[in-house]
C-alpha cells in the first residue's frame, strides 16, 4: 500500500474528486450546465448584491485572478449581471437576474440532496462529526490558504430562499 493513502491532503483531494463528479452529474440532471463554484458564487451573489467580483471570490474563498470566468460564464447564462459601482467605476457590481434567482432556487434543493452521496460511507452522527471537524480544520488553515474565506464585516449573508434551515450543507 502507497503512504499516500493514510495522508489527509490526499484523502481530501480524493473526496473533492467525488464531489466534483457527484455534483456534477445531479445537477446536469436537473438541467443545469454549472460547476460547484458557479454555484457557489450564484449564492454569494444573491446574499450580498452589488458586491464586486473579487469580494465574492473572498466569500467564497476562491481565486480572484480566475473568479472572471466563473462570473463571465453565469453573465453568459443570463443568471448575473454586472453594473458599474458608483463607489468605484472601476469595478463592477454583481447582481443575479429574474432568471439568476429561478435557477438557484431551483438548484438549492438539488445541491442539498446531493451532499448526503458526497458523505455516503458515514451515517448521520459520523457525518456530523466530519463537517464540524472539517470546518475546525478549515478555519485553522484559513490563513495559509491562496484563496482565503473573507467575509463582510456587516451582516452575513443570508441563505438562498427556502435554504435557510439547511445552510452550510454544501
Amino acid at each position: 500500500m502507497l503512504p499516500i493513502y493514510d495522508m489527509p491532503g490526499h484523502l481530501i483531494r480524493r473526496l473533492h474528486q467525488i464531489s466534483v463528479s457527484i455534483f456534477l452529474e445531479e445537477v446536469g440532471k436537473a438541467g443545469f450546465d454549472l460547476t460547484q463554484v458557479q454555484f457557489a458564487a450564484l449564492v454569494a451573489i444573491r446574499a450580498c448584491p452589488g458586491f464586486d467580483q473579487a469580494r465574492i471570490a473572498g466569500l467564497i474563498a476562491y481565486d480572484r485572478v480566475t473568479i472572471g470566468g466563473a462570473i463571465e460564464h453565469l453573465v453568459r447564462k443570463g443568471y448575473v449581471r454586472r453594473e458599474i459601482n458608483p463607489r468605484d467605476r472601476r469595478a463592477r457590481a454583481l447582481y443575479l437576474t429574474e432568471e439568476g434567482e429561478a435557477a438557484l432556487m431551483r438548484l438549492v434543493p438539488v445541491v442539498r440532496d446531493l451532499q448526503r452521496d458526497i458523505l455516503a460511507g458515514l451515517d448521520a452522527t459520523e457525518q456530523a462529526l466530519f463537517l464540524a471537524l472539517l470546518k475546525k480544520a478549515t478555519a485553522a488553515g484559513n490563513a495559509r490558504s491562496r484563496a482565503p474565506l473573507v467575509l463582510p464585516e456587516s451582516a452575513p449573508p443570508r441563505a438562498p430562499h427556502g435554504a435557510e434551515e439547511k445552510q452550510g450543507r454544501e
